[in-house]
């Protein structure tokens, strides 16, 4: 199922195996600057090869209505600048998901990452019916706290030791957002 959401500055579409080569170049162009907020790949990480699975397994997790992985692109280069998923879902009693994101640090700071948000998050709450979204966030990664917060996420509390990123137990906030505060 391909599924696209226009925004004035970015759209965002689901990711195909014909994808891979620029996710590549994404992911290579990147890799120091995300690294501090994400764990280490391995090398085999960084090829299309790989990549082209990992699509396959998001095509497979949306048609089981699980997760939708989206390529952020700017409406005018068409260029790949990002991806962000909806992942988690899980229907009742809690109809939840969480969200996850990551901008071409060349793109930061231009409200793409919120434009982004906003799209998923529409799809969210009026296609998957959602009642809640969540994020999890690097007290550190500044930029990632505003974007949640201008996208109307409220901090919910601090997750002590969460992720293992780097060597390092590190702590991260939790938001979340619910469909009446959208």
């Amino acid at each position: 199922m391909k599924l696209r959401f226009e925004g004035r500055i970015c759209y965002i579409r689901t990711l195909a195996v014909e994808d891979a080569d620029e996710i590549v170049q994404l992911l290579l162009r990147n890799r120091e600057y995300w690294a501090i907020y994400e764990p280490r790949h391995p090398d085999s990480y960084f090829t299309a090869m790989v990549q082209r699975e990992k699509i396959r397994e998001s095509i497979y997790q949306s048609r089981e209505n699980r997760e939708y992985s989206f390529g952020i692109f700017e409406v005018a280069t068409n260029k790949m600048i990002g991806h962000i998923s909806i992942y988690g879902i899980k229907r009742l009693p809690f109809l939840s998901a969480l969200v996850g994101y990551s901008i071409d640090e060349s793109a930061t700071g231009k409200g793409i990452a919120t434009e982004a948000v906003g799209l998923v998050l529409t799809f969210g709450f009026e296609e998957l019916r959602l009642h809640r979204i969540e994020a999890y966030v690097s007290p550190r990664n500044a930029g990632s706290v505003r974007v949640l917060e201008k996208s109307r996420f409220q901090r919910e509390g601090l997750l002590k030791e969460f992720l293992y990123i780097n060597g390092e137990w590190e702590d991260h906030y939790q938001y979340a957002l619910l469909e009446r505060e959208f």
